[in-house]
């Protein structure tokens, strides 16, 4: 408690409500930037434990989902600094595991933090690549989420993480330290060096966990499925919709009974009726439903033919799978996927 705390009447009254309102607003205003700090923390923590576990994300050329396909669809899709990807795609493991790992780092610096301004700055800086590359194409911009994260970090950049943090714990004990009269190349020296060490110390913990995490994440999820003893079960019902609520150019939305995933039945020409996935095969977001022609994805900004599911612009590269549709009067029935 501060000494003008302490001052408060202890009657309380108009003088000691306007202190405690003061009080509150102060301790509001310190600490208005941790719900910021915890989310992106959080958040940037997350996506790295995510890639390090996700067998696609190290996979070659041929996995639309790998980090080498991403690339490669954002040098091909007009990307301002498509002419620097060169030597992501010259070695794309490092530079995949430099992601996924300088990603845990920004988390976990922001989280705790430590070296804040740094950590924010090194958070900055991996989303506006990323806005730069994948989200480049997406129209209109705000819905790219690169470029809200990018705008997100400039207040941690510029206010850093003084409150409940090591930042913070250090500037308190450099002011102890000063107090008592030691030297400021002292005092700068200390804090330095103990930061190192904390910055070390956590450092080697994120390393551990991204490598436990890719290791035994993605031994998981490549160990085929076990299958229990066979349970007799009726076989799921194959959705059906009205032929007038699909007209040409039109959709319906019904869902795979197999997956569960939401399927657009279309009628792109008179007569002509095919289902579609409306799961992007860039990172599994949902595109919206056709409209003049194509299927659009507002997580990247990928189009996909609303006729045939093919990719029109990425950074998606693999189509859209499609459904066989069968009419049966005025009944459209959703049938097997066929790609």
């Amino acid at each position: 408690m501060s000494e003008a705390s302490n001052s408060v009447p202890a009657g309380g009254g108009a003088a000691g409500r306007a202190e405690r309102a003061a009080q509150r607003r102060a301790i509001a205003s310190r600490y208005a930037l941790l719900p910021l700090r915890l989310f992106l923390g959080v958040t940037f923590v997350y996506a790295a434990l995510d890639k390090l576990s996700d067998a696609h994300f190290l996979a070659g050329a041929g996995d639309p989902a790998s980090f080498v396909s991403q690339t490669q669809a954002a040098k091909a899709g007009g990307s301002p600094i498509s002419f620097l990807l060169g030597p992501a795609l010259d070695h794309p493991t490092l530079f995949a595991l430099a992601v996924a790992f300088g990603e845990l780092a920004v988390g976990l610096g922001t989280l705790l933090g430590l070296w804040g301004r740094v950590a924010a700055l090194g958070g900055a800086l991996l989303n506006l690549s990323l806005w730069l590359t994948v989200s480049w194409s997406v129209a209109p911009y705000y819905l790219g989420n690169d470029l809200a994260y990018l705008m997100a970090w400039i207040p941690l950049v510029l206010a850093g993480t003084p409150y409940l943090s090591v930042d913070g714990y250090l500037a308190r004990r450099a002011g102890r330290d000063r107090e008592r009269g030691l030297g400021e190349d002292h005092v700068k020296r200390r804090a330095l060096v103990d930061g190192g060490i904390a910055a070390v110390a956590i450092g080697g913990a994120g390393l551990l966990t991204g490598s436990l995490t890719r290791t035994f994440g993605r031994g998981r999820q490549a160990a085929p499925k076990q299958s229990a003893a066979p349970v007799s079960a009726a076989p799921a019902q194959a959705p059906t919709v009205s032929a007038a609520s699909v007209p040409v150019g039109g959709s319906a939305q019904v869902k795979d009974p197999a997956t569960g995933d939401a399927v657009y039945i279309v009628q792109p020409k008179a007569g002509q009726y095919c289902g579609l996935s409306s799961v992007c095969t860039h990172s599994g977001c949902a595109v919206d439903a056709p409209k003049n022609g194509q299927l659009y994805c507002p997580c990247h900004g990928s189009r996909f033919d609303a006729a045939t599911g093919a990719v029109v612009n990425g950074p998606a590269v693999k189509p859209l799978p499609k459904y066989a549709v069968t009419k049966d009067g005025d009944k459209l029935t959703l049938g097997p996927q066929q790609s």
